[in-house]
């Protein structure tokens, strides 16, 4: 019996190979196929989940599609993005949603022109430890959130070569604190710099909200070993998140504490979560307002790094 949902993958290097192989292993979805400008890679990853390989996206958008997810260089979002849109498919775009904010403000409004789900690609909202913490943040278990800090480290991946570590690594925890506040960032001060990349390779990002809490990052490819930190303070307690691990510890004046999470990968949730929305007409968790929200404080703080100054968010 033919599976019903229909998806492709449009570029197939790290993130969207993981997106075909998630694809292959959910129930009642069919992975039609992949497209690559790489054709040896297209064709490798076809082959593992069994589909066909296009090296032109637009003959895999020729298909008959539900949905697909794109995966291509952040510069190259806007085309293929409008280009699904065109043709009625439903489109996940991995985060950044795109390189400027006119460009997002483009897929956005096409998306809504033409009635088709738009989702963002921000994973770590579907870290089972996140999904966790945003649950004891709403029940007041902390309290009121004061400040949140995060920790997104490592050695630097050669294949980013389009953009620097602001919009790569410091968009997650741009939109992880956007989230968990529910609140937008008012304004942002940064400091970077590069030591082995064409772009900002380590960067200090400061995030001040409408609600007077406050956000600091601290991202980095200079780092040899991989650390993936959030810690949220409280009036009435601390968290501390290993997005790595999917664990969280929560620590007041009594004890220390560490939740129960049901480990998945956040990947699967985050997917299973977009083919849900498109079947039964949903909001997705991360709408395309707000992947352009963490999109606009990103661009801010590599302008605040590059001024010297406080960057407002209009």
């Amino acid at each position: 019996m033919e599976k019903e949902f229909k998806v492709g993958v449009i570029g197939v290097g790290a993130m969207g190979r993981n997106h075909a192989r998630v694809y292959s292993e959910l129930n009642d979805v069919q992975l039609i196929g992949v497209a690559d400008i790489n054709e040896k890679l297209a064709s490798s990853v076809a082959q593992s989940y069994e589909c066909k390989a296009h090296a032109d996206y637009n003959d895999l958008l020729n298909e008959t599609l539900d949905a697909v997810s794109i995966a291509v260089p952040t510069t190259l979002h806007k085309k293929v993005a409008l280009e699904a849109i065109q043709r009625g498919v439903s489109i996940l775009v991995e985060k950044p949603l795109a390189d400027t904010v006119e460009n997002a403000d483009e897929i956005i409004e096409a998306a809504r022109q033409s009635g088709v789900k738009l989702m963002v690609g921000h994973v770590e909202r579907f870290n089972p430890a996140i999904i966790k913490l945003k649950e004891l943040i709403s029940n007041g278990l902390l309290g009121d959130i004061i400040s949140i800090s995060a920790k997104r480290v490592g050695p630097y991946n050669p294949r980013i070569r389009d953009v620097g570590i602001i919009l790569d690594l410091g968009t997650h925890d741009i939109d992880i604190m956007f989230y968990l506040y529910g609140d937008k960032v008012k304004e942002v001060y940064a400091s970077a710099g590069s030591v082995i990349h064409s772009h900002e390779d380590h960067a200090i990002i400061t995030l001040n909200f409408d609600n007077g809490s406050s956000g600091v990052i601290e991202t980095n490819w200079l780092t040899p070993h991989k650390v993936r930190n959030l810690t949220v303070i409280g009036s009435k307690g601390i968290a501390e998140v290993n997005y790595i691990d999917s664990t969280l510890r929560i620590f007041d004046i009594e004890w220390v504490r560490d939740a129960k999470i049901e480990k998945e990968e956040p990947l699967k949730l985050e997917l299973a979560h977009f083919i849900d929305c498109v079947q039964h007409d949903k909001e997705p968790l991360v709408s395309g307002q707000e992947g352009k929200h963490a999109l606009q404080v990103a661009l801010a703080a590599i302008e605040s790094a590059r001024t010297g100054r406080v960057c407002q968010i209009k």
